[in-house]
């Protein structure tokens, strides 16, 4: 029986564990997630009816529960104000659509009254029933701190609770989603979001718990949600990639990182071995061509000298006999080239210095094939590149995927306008914190494997204008000017440091020569 007990446990152990949610991921989605207030008048004043929660799914859109804002769709004495989780600022929305079927409505804000980044939205919901967040603004909440309905008008954080999934099932004549994160009045249209921080439902209601038995709530599903935005001109930023931690992808990375240098060091100890073989192989050569050599030539060198000796000795008996002088003085000139020829044969031979000249040369021959894949991949490193999203290596939440077109100079010059710095670890980087973008990305790109990495940091407003003051400190220098790219490293590092220790996203491209406009 202990036996079966603990096979099961390893089993358990072994099986995929259900995502747990980022508090980094929730709280980048909490930028987007607003409170919707009802707004009556009394006295003249302006007062709080009612308020529940919505989230922005583009620049000036949000989506809320249609219970939220019925009476005011049916009371225009009634306005419906927009509070952001952060800032001073706030806004009126008018009801774009509303759906009391499915819950559902669509608010508009004036395109210049607030900056709310939108929420993704899951491709789906996952089937391991994992962890999910709630996030909105709980009424007994905002009574347990003593809250009047004045401070409604004042920008909050949302609360955010956990839960579990339960499943899918059909509610009330639309499809909705069964979860344990705890809501209450006032969440009502708020997002529940998946690991990730992406949307996969829109907190609607909960079952009555009066009887003491377990509570479970209800989220309006993505199967409801979308064909309400599409039908209302809304396409939303949606992402259907695996959700992973960025800690996952960083031991992915180290893995893979670790499994190339092991082919690495096989491919060295091929070479290695390949080269010795190629060295014992030109040494045994050389030896027997070169002593042959040497042998043939000392050879022909002796045949030389004794063909002067032989013609030498001729000429001397000839020289003395009047008849033959004309012949004595042939054969002497005949010896005495044939003694030249004996010399120079003899002093032409091959060395033994030759075997190791030859051996040298084989092995520079063998050494000089043709071109690696880590060569083509220098030789292609500079240039136009298009750098293409590998899913595998990202992690990502709401950015586009697009390609990337990316010209790369060796000075660290992209698209001949945008200079990278040069930090102390060697890696090419730029900081981009731009005004209409709710982030603050660092661009990391490896010019001898061609990947271009781009981690975001999706901060809140306060984190996010200090990061925009940290970047206008500093100008970055142009293309071209000298020492540019350890200048830039240099003031691009306290920026860089004072970033979380993680990023929310980050896409990893791999990048390929782009062919020629014909």
């Amino acid at each position: 029986m202990l036996r079966c007990l603990l096979a099961l446990a390893l089993l358990a152990l072994a099986l995929p564990q259900p995502a747990a949610a980022d508090p980094g991921d929730v709280d980048a989605a909490a930028r987007g997630v607003v409170r919707v207030v009802l707004i009556g008048e009394e006295n003249g004043e302006p007062v709080p009816v009612s308020h529940g929660t919505g989230f922005a799914v583009s620049a000036t859109r949000i989506i809320t529960n249609a219970h939220v804002v019925s009476e005011a769709a049916q009371d225009d004495t009634l306005r419906i104000g927009i509070v952001p989780p952060e800032g001073a600022g706030g806004a009126f929305a008018r009801v774009v659509a509303i759906s009391p079927r499915n819950d559902l409505a669509l608010l508009e804000i004036a395109p210049n009254s607030l900056r709310l980044p939108p929420l993704a939205l899951a491709g789906g919901v996952g089937g391991n029933l994992g962890e999910v967040a709630a996030v909105g603004y709980p009424m007994n909440v905002d009574l347990a701190q003593g809250l009047d309905m004045a401070d409604i008008f004042r920008a909050q954080p949302p609360v955010k609770s956990r839960g579990f999934l339960s499943g899918e099932r059909p509610s009330r004549q639309f499809d909705t989603i069964l979860h344990t994160a705890p809501i209450a009045r006032g969440n009502s249209g708020g997002p529940l979001l998946d690991p990730c921080g992406r949307v996969i439902g829109v907190n609607s209601f909960s079952a009555d718990s009066d009887s003491g038995e377990a509570e479970f709530y209800f989220a309006v599903s993505l199967r409801e949600l979308m064909p309400f935005l599409r039908k209302n001109g809304v396409e939303p930023v949606t992402n259907t990639l695996p959700c992973r931690s960025i800690d996952e992808l960083n031991a992915e990375e180290r893995q893979r990182l670790e499994a190339e240098q092991s082919q690495a060091r096989e491919k060295l100890a091929d070479r290695a071995e390949t080269m010795r073989e190629v060295r014992e192989t030109a040494r045994l050569t050389a030896q027997m061509e070169v002593l042959e050599a040497r042998e043939n030539r000392m050879a022909l060198a002796l045949i030389a000298l004794l063909a002067a000796v032989g013609i030498g000795y001729a000429a001397a008996v000839w020289r003395g006999d009047e008849a033959r002088r004309n012949h004595a003085m042939i054969a002497a000139g005949t010896a005495a080239a044939a003694l030249v020829i004996a010399l120079l044969l003899w002093f032409t031979r091959p060395g033994l210095a030759e075997i190791e000249d030859r051996v040298a040369a084989a092995v520079s021959k063998a050494e000089g094939g043709p071109a690696t894949g880590a060569q083509v991949a220098g030789d292609a490193a500079e240039g136009a590149l298009i750098c293409t999203l590998v899913p595998d290596r990202s992690r990502v939440t709401a950015a586009k995927t697009d390609d990337v077109a990316f010209n790369w100079s060796a000075d660290g010059c992209v698209n001949a306008r945008t200079q990278y710095g040069l930090g102390k670890g060697g890696e090419w980087q730029r900081v981009f914190a731009a005004q209409d973008d709710a982030a603050v990305a660092v661009n990391t790109y490896d010019p001898d494997t061609r990947t271009l990495r781009t981690d975001r940091y999706l901060l809140g407003q306060d984190a996010l204008a200090e990061a925009r003051a940290a970047r206008a400190a500093y100008s970055p220098p142009a293309c071209g000017v000298s020492d540019a790219a350890h200048t830039l490293g240099e003031q691009q590092s306290a920026l860089i440091a004072k970033l979380p220790e993680r990023p929310n996203e980050r896409l990893v491209y791999s990048c390929t020569a782009r062919a020629a406009a014909k």
